[in-house]
C-alpha cells in the first residue's frame, strides 16, 4: 500500500480510502443491497490486510447500523492509533425538528451519537456531508470548531457542494480564528469531470486533500453498459446521476474496456487509475461488496496510464449537469 498526507496536514492515510456505504442492516435505510455484520466484516479484515487505514462512513448510512458495524470490526482487527476513521454528519436522523442539517445542536448531537456507534472517544475526521442552506455557515463553522477543540474530532471536512460555497465556509473560519477544512470529498470519475472546472483547482490552490466518492461511477465503469447488479436496480440515488448524458457515457464506458482489453486487466482498474493520476486527488472512496473489488482497486495502484491513453479515455466526454449535491 501506498501513503500519502492528507492535504496540507500531517495525517498519513493510504492511496485508497474503503468507503463503507456498502455495510449495514439491509432493512434499516434506503439501501437493502447492504452486506449485513457477517458478510461485511470479511471486507473490512481484507482491506487492513492491503494496508488500507483509512475507513469513511456517515451517520445517515443504513440508519446508523454502518457506524456500529464498522467500529466493532475496526475494534477488533486493528489498533485505533493505526486507523483513519472519518464520518459526516447532515442526512436525516429523525423525524421532526432538529432531526438533520448543520446546526449547532445537530452537530452536537450526532458526533455523539456517532462516536456511540462507532465505539470510539474520537474520529479522525469529521465531514459536512452536504451544505445546508437553512444553517448560517458561522454557526456550522463555529460548532465544528469546537468539536475539534472537545478532542471529539482531529479535522473536519466537507463533501458535495459549489466551489464558492467551499470557499465561503474556508473563508469565514480563517476569519474567525476556526478550525479549516482540511479535505473535500467530491463526485469524481472518468463519466463525471464537472469538479475539474471550479472544485479541483481550488482544491490545488488552498492545499485541501480530495477523496473523491464513486470513483467507478457506481460500476457504470466496470462492465458492459446494459449489464445490470442488484445494486443498480435498486439503488435509487444512483440511477439519478448517469442518465442525461447516456450517449457519450457509453463511448467513454468502451474506451476504458478497450484499454483494460489491451492491458489485460480489469476495466475497474483502467477507470480508478485515472482517478489516482488526476491532481490534486488524495485517496479515492472504493466501495467493496466482494473481495475481488478490493483486489482490483489495490492493483489499480501499480497502474501508470500513458498520456495517449488518457487522452483517449477523456475525448469522448460532454459537459454534464451538477450531480451529487443533494
Amino acid at each position: 500500500m501506498k501513503y500519502t498526507k492528507l492535504g496540507n496536514t500531517g495525517l498519513d492515510v493510504s492511496r485508497l480510502c474503503l468507503g463503507c456505504m456498502s455495510f449495514g442492516v439491509p432493512e434499516r435505510g434506503s439501501h437493502q443491497w447492504v452486506l449485513n455484520e457477517d458478510q461485511s466484516r470479511p471486507i473490512i479484515k481484507k482491506a487492513l490486510d492491503f494496508g488500507i487505514n483509512f475507513f469513511d462512513t456517515a451517520n445517515v448510512y443504513s440508519d446508523g447500523t454502518s457506524e456500529e458495524i464498522v467500529g466493532r470490526a475496526l475494534k477488533d482487527y486493528a489498533s485505533r492509533d493505526e486507523i483513519v476513521l472519518a464520518t459526516k454528519v447532515h442526512g436525516r436522523m429523525h423525524q421532526g425538528p432538529n432531526g438533520s442539517g448543520l446546526s449547532r445542536k445537530a452537530i452536537m448531537s450526532e458526533i455523539d451519537n456517532s462516536l456511540r456507534r462507532l465505539g470510539t472517544d474520537y474520529v479522525d475526521l469529521y465531514q459536512i456531508h452536504r451544505w445546508d442552506y437553512h444553517t448560517p455557515i458561522e454557526e456550522t463553522m463555529e460548532a465544528l470548531h469546537d468539536v475539534v477543540k472537545a478532542g471529539k474530532a482531529r479535522y473536519i471536512g466537507a463533501s458535495s457542494m459549489f466551489a464558492w460555497q467551499f470557499l465561503k465556509a474556508l473563508h469565514v473560519a480563517e476569519r474567525n480564528g476556526w478550525t479549516r477544512f482540511v479535505s473535500m470529498q467530491n463526485h469524481l470519475n472518468l463519466l463525471y469531470r464537472e469538479e475539474e472546472r471550479e472544485m479541483l483547482p481550488l482544491c490545488k490552490e488552498e492545499k485541501i486533500g480530495v477523496i473523491p466518492w464513486s470513483p467507478l461511477a457506481r460500476g457504470k465503469l466496470t462492465r458492459d453498459w446494459e449489464e445490470t447488479t442488484a445494486r443498480s436496480e435498486t439503488d435509487e440515488f444512483g440511477k439519478t446521476l448517469y442518465a442525461a448524458t447516456e450517449a457519450a457515457d457509453r463511448l467513454v464506458v468502451e474506451k476504458a474496456a478497450q484499454i483494460a482489453e489491451k492491458r489485460g486487466v480489469p476495466r475497474a482498474q483502467i477507470a480508478l487509475a485515472w482517478v489516482l493520476q488526476k491532481e490534486p486527488v488524495t485517496s479515492p472512496i472504493i466501495g467493496a461488496t466482494k473481495m475481488y473489488q478490493l483486489e482490483d482497486a489495490v492493483s489499480a495502484l501499480d497502474i501508470s496510464l500513458t498520456p495517449e491513453e488518457i487522452s483517449s479515455l477523456e475525448e469522448p466526454y460532454v459537459p454534464h449537469p451538477v450531480l451529487g449535491f443533494s
